[in-house]
């Protein structure tokens, strides 16, 4: 198989409205986001952990240097869709992670997203208080 010469790997992963393109490569387990370090990019430890997780479940900590590309959404749904392109680029790489990260959900894009505002009423589900005087 070729595969054991390519030095990179790519994967999209997805998650709200948020889009993370992600390349992997063998290295130090540097993560940079949008030209910045992981540390800078994202301030709360619960959103690192979220993105270290693929790498703890396939014990490959501090094994490859990341490269993300992500856009829309916020920071909770941006680090949802690098930790989904991190899960892919892994599978990508090595075959015999799948169920590992399967057993984890982590090769499930989350379908949850933000229900729309219906017409005459305040929100998706909340209403217009009532008066009946």
């Amino acid at each position: 198989m070729a595969s054991a010469t390519v030095s990179r790997y790519y994967a999209t992963g997805k998650r709200k409205n948020s889009i993370a393109r992600v390349w992997m490569m063998p290295g130090s387990g540097k993560v940079t986001i949008n030209d910045r370090p992981m540390d800078q990019y994202f301030g709360r430890d619960v959103l690192k952990m979220i993105i270290r997780q693929p790498f703890e479940v396939t014990g490959t900590v501090d094994k490859f240097d990341v490269l993300v590309s992500v856009l829309g959404g916020g920071n909770s749904g941006q680090a949802g869709a690098i930790r989904h392109g991190i899960s892919k680029a892994l599978l990508a790489m090595d075959a015999e992670s799948r169920g590992k990260l399967r057993k984890e959900g982590l090769l499930t894009r989350d379908p949850r997203a933000k229900e729309r505002k219906k017409y005459g009423q305040k929100g998706a589900r909340a209403r217009f208080q009532f008066s009946k005087r």
